[in-house]
């Protein structure tokens, strides 16, 4: 296959060549492993129309919650019509063989086939399609905070999901509420961020985002609260 170029950047409203393969079930909705969305990314606001990346879709974990568009047309079972795609997940190995190599969920995968020629196209196993990125946005849906299992009162981590616009998250400062020093945080792996608590320190906690590629910041106010659980879901009353 001929790749003329690898461009991932926002807004260019051109689709570029790139491979695609399927994991998981046929009909399945992928994982979020990778990324930190564990099993989530079956439902709301992801609904399985996931994908894993290569190196140049993850970036080491930054490229989580990006959003394409792609496309098949070189195939008699391909519809043509682009569908929408989050990056949840690595696609590592022969994945990098490629220079942009997406593997989506089973059920994404059939998004592109015609009416009733999905398992004709999944029987491929490897096609050739078209991608651009584009701006992720999830309708009437505000951030999501998911507090990761290892989370203390010592340590906080979460993973955020849902994010509009870059899907991508540059930077993020936890904010006490009693206290006026931000916390600034880093990433743990994928989409999870941490930070370590000081003592005396306590929620409820707001939120400052910065997106990677627009540098956007938004504050999401006081949405962990001071009784959080490890585990447990907080939706913030704002998005990108």
């Amino acid at each position: 296959m001929n790749f003329d170029s690898v461009d991932i950047s926002l807004n260019n409203n051109t689709f570029y060549s790139a491979v695609a393969t399927w994991y998981d079930d046929p009909e399945g909705s992928g994982s979020g492993g990778a990324c930190g969305l564990e099993n989530d990314v079956a439902n709301s606001p992801h609904y399985g129309m996931i994908s894993a990346g290569n190196n140049n879709l993850f970036k080491y974990g930054k490229g989580c919650g990006s959003c394409y568009q792609v496309k098949c047309t070189q195939n008699a079972e391909c519809s043509g019509y682009p569908i929408t795609l989050t990056i949840t997940d690595e696609c590592p190995g022969s994945c990098n063989d490629d220079p942009v190599h997406f593997d989506l969920s089973g059920k994404a995968f059939e998004y592109l086939a015609k009416p009733g020629q999905g398992a004709a196209l999944r029987n491929r196993g490897r096609i050739n399609i078209e991608y651009q990125r584009v701006q992720c946005y999830y309708n009437n849906t505000s951030i999501i905070f998911k507090i990761d299992r290892g989370s203390n009162h010592y340590y906080l981590a979460f993973v955020l999901e849902g994010v509009n616009g870059d899907g991508e998250i540059g930077s993020m400062e936890l904010l006490p509420s009693n206290s006026g020093q931000p916390l600034y945080m880093q990433q743990s792996f994928g989409a999870t961020w941490k930070v370590d608590i000081p003592i005396g320190i306590t929620g409820p906690y707001s939120v400052r985002i910065t997106s990677l590629e627009s540098r956007r910041t938004i504050t999401a106010y006081k949405s962990i609260p001071a009784d959080w659980h490890p585990g447990q879901y907080y939706i913030s009353n704002v998005n990108f």
